[in-house]
């Protein structure tokens, strides 16, 4: 089976899912003048912006929750298992496809802004699943993708951010294989069921804030050991280009290539373009929707060219030499123990245990939202109950399943969202970008911009928000 879902993976993203990327991408980019390199500076400076409604959800705490989904396993395991598989020529293919998915990034988000709908309290929500039904006249592709959403999340990235989190332990002398992953797997699974069924809150506050801080001393330590092997930046900085544009090593073959690795990773790291983070974008209370566009283009660059960059330079520059029997979570372990001896790999674990559990957290807010749009209503609390329940399961499942099948799984189901909801951005990309000229024009006339639909050809009568 797992050989059958790893065949099935690389024909999926090679040729189809890497031209639909970056087919997209570019055609973002230069129809927004590319937007994630021109307000750049401007995405700083609105994410911190308040609400205008005391109690609405802030940019800063839309960006916290695509960004907790975000940053998790895969900026530590991911990145590194790119590395032992494809070759240091990674890491630039992970840097380009963020450069050219921030615009995708962009473009999904103002649409969710622009299709929001309001619930009773004035609370905002939305998301591909909802400006696909509203803008392109089709529930049924609305159903599919937030189906696959829910698929993707609860089911394929739950189950890899466990088993990543387990995969730490490895190094320790009381892993025993068969028998460990499944204790981890079985505390994981019955600590997220207490968080998500209501109890655990404080946990989840106190997580919230540690998360942000073990993320600044992750990048940190990275630096630390940058600094210490200075000697092989040169080096390391050469190889990673010299990889990259090895093309007879990449086409002669494809599917393990450092290409193929780079982009895997990199869109499974930052997810722009796959429809995710929009959920999150859609619940901000900002003046004009290409304000949460750019703080989710922000997002992007925060998880890549941060923190998957932290991991890659600390691997890369530690002088341990990549391969496959270490692929994952030992070689990010062996390469901060050459500064940090014991304590690192240590250091690693409680990394990967907070930012996978915000992780699984995250990916379960996503699916709250796919699944009232699916019934057209809040699930009752017995539905979700039993659905909750069932995501619990699944985070134990995926904690003793091999590294080749989670992977695996969760790619695929990953581009399937990729393929609904990509094509649906380029069909309305017209809108996104006329609210980007919106804005920028405001800008240019010194004024904070505010959202009218009719300044931009849309009938008001058909929006939820923005009357």
């Amino acid at each position: 089976m797992t050989d059958i879902l790893v065949k099935f993976d690389d024909i999926l993203y090679y040729p189809v899912l890497i031209i639909v990327l970056i087919a997209a991408g570019l055609y973002f980019s230069f129809r927004t003048g590319f937007v994630q390199l021109r307000l750049f500076r401007e995405s700083i400076r609105v994410v911190m912006e308040k609400p205008s409604k005391e109690g609405s959800v802030s940019s800063f705490q839309a960006l916290m929750v695509s960004t907790a989904s975000r940053v998790g396993t895969g900026n530590i395991v991911g990145v590194a298992t790119a590395i032992c598989l494809g070759g240091f020529g990674a890491t630039f293919w992970m840097w380009l496809i963020a450069l050219i998915g921030a615009a995708s990034a962009f473009v999904e988000s103002t649409l969710a802004q622009v299709y929001k709908r309001r619930d009773a309290s004035g609370d905002s929500y939305g998301g591909p699943a909802y400006y696909i039904q509203d803008a392109l006249h089709s529930r049924g592709l609305g159903i599919a993708f937030a189906v696959f959403l829910i698929l993707t999340y609860a089911g394929g990235f739950n189950m890899l951010a466990s088993f990543n989190l387990q995969d730490t332990f490895k190094v320790y002398g009381f892993y025993t294989p068969g028998v460990t992953p499944w204790i981890i797997g079985g505390v994981v699974a019955l600590a997220v069921a207490y968080c998500i069924m209501g109890g655990g809150k404080k946990v989840v506050k106190v997580t919230e804030v540690i998360v942000p801080v073990m993320g600044l001393l992750y990048v940190a330590v990275a630096l630390i050991i940058m600094v210490t092997h200075l000697n092989l930046l040169p080096g390391v900085i050469a190889r990673i280009f010299k990889d990259a544009f090895d093309f007879q090593a990449i086409f002669g073959g494809v599917a393990g290539s450092c290409m193929i690795y780079g982009i895997k990773r990199g869109l499974y790291s930052n997810e722009a373009g796959v429809g995710s983070a929009p959920n999150a974008a859609a619940a901000a209370d900002v003046s004009h929707p290409v304000k949460q566009g750019l703080v989710q283009m922000l997002s992007v660059f925060i998880d890549t060219l941060l923190i998957c960059s932290a991991t890659a330079f600390m691997c890369m520059c530690s002088g341990v030499e990549p391969t496959a029997e270490i692929a994952g979570a030992a070689y990010v372990q062996l390469s901060i123990s050459t500064v940090f001896g014991a304590i690192g790999p240590v250091f690693i674990t409680v990394a990967m245990v907070l930012f996978a559990f915000t992780t699984l957290l995250g990916n379960l807010y996503y699916c709250d939202n796919c699944l009232t749009f699916i019934l057209g209503k809040e699930p009752s609390k017995t539905f979700i109950t039993a659905f909750r329940l069932i995501c619990a399961v699944l985070i134990f499942l995926g904690a003793g399943m091999e590294m080749g099948a989670v992977w695996a799984i969760a790619d695929i189901l990953m581009a399937f969202m990729c393929f609904i909801n990509l094509p649906a951005c380029i069909v309305l990309s017209k809108t996104a970008i006329a609210a980007c000229k919106d804005y920028e024009k405001q800008k240019k006339a010194g004024k904070n911009p505010v959202f009218h639909s009719a300044d931009i050809g849309l009938d008001s009568s058909k929006l939820d928000c923005w009357k």
